[in-house]
């Protein structure tokens, strides 16, 4: 029932706005849904990012037994740059570049994260990342996206997540940048669960 609690709160409120394929990987088909409750300025979360994601990418994304699906969940009261970094990657999606934006935030989030105004930080980060810039500017002046970030954080936290980085799999929360092998353990597990006959 909390799963389903879940999925209603995501996307519900994304449907409009927020197609929640712009931040999902995988196929939908997959055995198996793993929702990343995530904030942009954790290092934890960077942590993850950069070290256990990419094998998690490549051996259970990739080869169809996963669908991944990233969730905004900043904690504006340890991170006050977190809302603007989530708000920055949201309008990336309007455009097909969440992912890439995802990617940047973390592996940049050194440069920004102690600014007072990420801002300029961020709009530098446009052409980079293939993005038209007037779009890009009139969704983060307009805050359009800022709905979309507090209904996820809202779901995250119904969820039963308490930190980040949170993963709501299959019916469960696993909190924290764990190790591959947990993941492994806990994705080999259910996948190997729902392939029996």
């Amino acid at each position: 029932m909390r799963a389903l609690a879940l999925l209603l709160l995501l996307a519900a409120p994304l449907a409009a706005q927020d197609p929640i394929s712009a931040r999902t990987k995988g196929v939908a088909t997959a055995p198996v849904t793993v929702y990343e409750m995530s904030d942009f300025q954790c290092p934890y979360c960077r942590d993850f990012t950069l070290r256990t994601f990419p094998t998690i990418e490549q051996e259970y994304i990739a080869t169809g037994k996963v669908r991944w699906i990233f969730v905004n969940f900043p904690i504006p009261q340890l991170h006050a740059n977190a809302v603007a970094a989530a708000e920055f990657a949201m309008c990336a999606a309007r455009q097909g570049k969440f992912w890439p934006a995802h990617d940047r935030l973390y592996a940049t989030q050194d440069q920004w994260e102690a600014l007072r105004n990420p801002g300029p930080f961020f709009l530098a980060q446009v052409k980079p990342l293939g993005l038209d810039e007037q779009p890009v500017l009139a969704c983060l002046q307009s805050g359009e996206t800022r709905a979309t970030i507090r209904s996820d954080a809202e779901g995250a936290a119904r969820s039963g997540a308490g930190s980040t980085p949170s993963f709501y799999i299959e019916g469960g929360i696993l909190e924290g940048a764990q190790p591959i092998a947990v993941f492994r353990h806990v994705l080999d597990s259910i996948v190997a669960a729902k392939r029996r006959p």
